[in-house]
């Protein structure tokens, strides 16, 4: 019966495994080479390539299990397409503005009231307390402005608004700094790649900068990670000693 019972489960995970393998190589490609994609976007959806934007932006800032889609390099690779006019400027400006807007709000408006019981456990599969606390110490660092330089950190993006529900941070507050946040999040990265993605040098280097942008956007949240690792070791290493000596 046992034996069964594993065969079983490995009938399940090897098609799983190949699932996963295949959507995390499909998913690295797409971000690697996300201007080819949002070409072929633009080219077979047209107009609807707005509600597309809109959708994963706000997917990306209002879904605490969808952390892992474009947020940075998709605004930068958006704006560079607005500088040739396959997109208008404005009109991906005030989207992805109002995405980044409803998707925190959506975000926090979750925290707020079920929050706690989904963070219960202390892993599982889509939501990891681990980023939960690394979000909590942002919170710490820098107070509600952490509702604007998470803006500009993946993963953090997603849990910041979720966190500041958790607390119950007054709404009145958590509007300025989310409004604030998202504008300056949407000119630095869609004017950014408005007016430097088509120089001529980023242009035949395109995967090369998004690449770029993804590592550079994760610096803070590795480093955040690092030294909660290295304090964690510190303390373990102090309790280590302290039972020694008695």
């Amino acid at each position: 019966m046992a034996e069964k019972s594993k065969l079983y489960q490995l009938k399940l995970i090897k098609p799983l495994m190949s699932f996963l393998g295949t959507f995390i190589i499909t998913f690295v490609d797409i971000i690697v080479h996300l201007d080819i994609h949002l070409q072929a976007i633009i080219n077979t959806y047209h107009l609807w390539t707005y509600a597309i934007l809109f959708i994963v932006v706000f997917c990306e800032t209002g879904l605490i299990f969808t952390p892992f889609l474009p947020g940075d390099s998709l605004l930068f690779t958006a704006g560079a397409f607005a500088a040739i006019d396959s997109l208008s400027l404005s009109l991906i400006f005030i989207i992805i503005f109002l995405a980044a807007v409803l998707g925190d709000l959506v975000n926090y408006t979750v925290g707020k009231h079920i929050g706690p019981k989904i963070f219960k456990k202390e892993k599982s599969l889509l939501f990891n307390k681990d980023y939960l606390l690394h979000t909590e110490q942002f919170y710490e660092k820098h107070g509600p402005k952490t509702i604007i330089a998470a803006r500009f950190i993946p993963i953090i993006r997603t849990f910041a608004p979720f966190v500041a529900g958790i607390g119950k941070m007054n709404i009145l507050t958590f509007a300025f700094y989310n409004v604030i946040g998202a504008l300056l999040w949407c000119a630095l990265f869609i004017l950014g790649g408005y007016f430097f993605g088509n120089i001529s040098f980023v242009k035949e280097h395109f995967n090369w900068v998004i690449i770029g942008i993804v590592v550079i956007s994760f610096l803070p949240l590795i480093k955040a990670i690092l030294a909660h690792l290295w304090k964690k070791k510190n303390n373990s290493n102090q309790e280590e000693k302290a039972g020694e000596e008695k």
